[in-house]
């Protein structure tokens, strides 16, 4: 019996940011699942930073095109665009759960007792973090300018353009 992959696309428009695209990949016959934000016009190269201090900006949107850099000085953290990346829109509490389970999966192959104590000093101090316990910093670059911090208390700067 032959299945057909269904794949389904939403655009999606944000206030003073370019309009996405949303696509679904999904097969029913081997359970293949794959999901894309897509920014069909390039912006400005920018950066984006927005300091946490209360719980109300764990509710900041953040979005990340397929070239974006999110950083959380404060911690250490760090997810960078490579060959299997995806785009996302998500609140910076999403970006701290996507870093959290990046952890647990680091603890879960940890090899030594030095490697696993570090993973969970970082843990813990990301479930901190998701408590805005201590105030930190987001920071988002995207040469090609398709992400955004969503949110007044965000600040943009432009980047010069890369050849």
């Amino acid at each position: 019996m032959r299945r057909e992959i269904q794949i389904i696309h939403h655009r999606l428009e944000i206030p003073h940011f370019p309009d996405l695209l949303i696509v679904s990949i999904a097969c029913d016959a081997c359970g293949y699942r794959h999901t894309d934000t897509i920014i069909p016009e390039e912006g400005e190269p920018a950066r984006w930073t927005v300091r946490v201090e209360e719980p109300a900006d764990l509710s900041i949107r953040v979005v990340r095109s397929m070239t974006g850099t999110i950083t959380i000085p404060e911690l250490g953290l760090a997810v960078e665009p490579g060959t299997a990346c995806e785009g996302f829109v998500t609140n910076i509490e999403g970006v701290l759960s996507r870093f959290e389970g990046a952890v647990e999966s680091a603890l879960a192959h940890a090899e030594s007792e030095d490697e696993r104590a570090a993973a969970l000093r970082v843990q813990e101090r990301i479930a901190r973090a998701r408590e805005a316990a201590f105030p930190f910093t987001v920071v988002l670059e995207d040469p090609a300018g398709n992400s955004a911090l969503v949110s007044e208390k965000a600040e943009k700067t432009r980047l010069e353009r890369t050849t």
